[in-house]
């Protein structure tokens, strides 16, 4: 009976230990959503108007500042990166700046599209300032025609609204990337004039919104504000973080 009784022991020890041990098995990491910060590289300096591209810069750097569990980032910037075309000017609007290879190379949008598709993003923000408008005021913009169109509206008008909410300047609505009808470069999915960098044909992330913030010349002093840099970085990255549950 006693030897009976040990053996189930044994038997039940073993099983116990079979369990631990698979138990402990390692498991794969599960991956982070990631998001991707583009900056304007842009910079058309002259007289009182600012260095979009540096300002632009430290807004989103503020923004990475904030620390968060939710989500991998990272920042996509093509300024002062050698062996490119437009990589420090140009419009998001005109193939000459975005599509085009010039000699052989890519234009600075390209670059950093490229960049941001590798890290295969679900939400792609792009930080730019306004100019030639004559309003002190924050604009969001979406791509139009696509199937994120409606969350990308929502995400685009917290995150501009977090923006008007520190800096005092007017919310211009969010608007799609069609309505400014300037210069060349269309979404091939539309035919639609569009903004490159937000264009599904173009950048693999669902979620894809610009913001225009300021005016360069109205809104100067608020640009050229360190402190306000800060405030509207850490803004748009709260906004953002307390919006990101409603992303699917």
């Amino acid at each position: 009976m006693r030897r009976g009784l040990g053996g189930l022991i044994l038997f039940v020890l073993l099983c116990m230990g079979c369990s631990f041990f698979v138990a402990q098995e390692p498991v794969a990491p599960v991956e982070k959503p990631v998001v991707v910060w583009q900056p304007s590289h842009q910079n058309h300096r002259s007289g009182d108007v600012v260095n979009e591209a540096m300002v632009c810069n430290a807004i989103v750097e503020a923004a990475l500042s904030i620390p968060t569990d939710l989500f991998e980032e990272h920042k996509v910037w093509s300024y002062n990166v050698e062996g490119l075309h437009h990589a420090q000017q140009g419009s998001n609007t005109m193939i000459a700046h975005t599509t085009a290879v010039v000699d052989g190379k890519i234009s600075g949008y390209a670059y950093e599209l490229q960049k941001s598709n590798a890290y295969r993003p679900k939400v792609f923000i792009s930080v730019h300032n306004n100019a030639a408008t004559k309003q002190n005021a924050c604009w969001g913009f979406i791509h139009g025609g696509d199937a994120y169109e409606e969350e990308n509206r929502k995400l685009a008008e917290a995150l501009t609204r977090a923006v008007c909410e520190v800096t005092g300047m007017e919310f211009a609505g969010v608007k799609l990337d069609s309505w400014p009808q300037r210069n060349d470069y269309r979404c091939k999915t539309t035919g639609k004039r569009a903004f490159y960098s937000i264009d599904e044909n173009v950048n693999t992330a669902p979620y894809r919104v610009l913001l225009e913030i300021g005016d360069q010349r109205v809104s100067r002093d608020i640009l050229m504000d360190p402190e306000m840099q800060k405030r509207m970085g850490i803004a748009i990255k709260k906004a953002f973080i307390a919006y990101f549950p409603n992303l699917k």
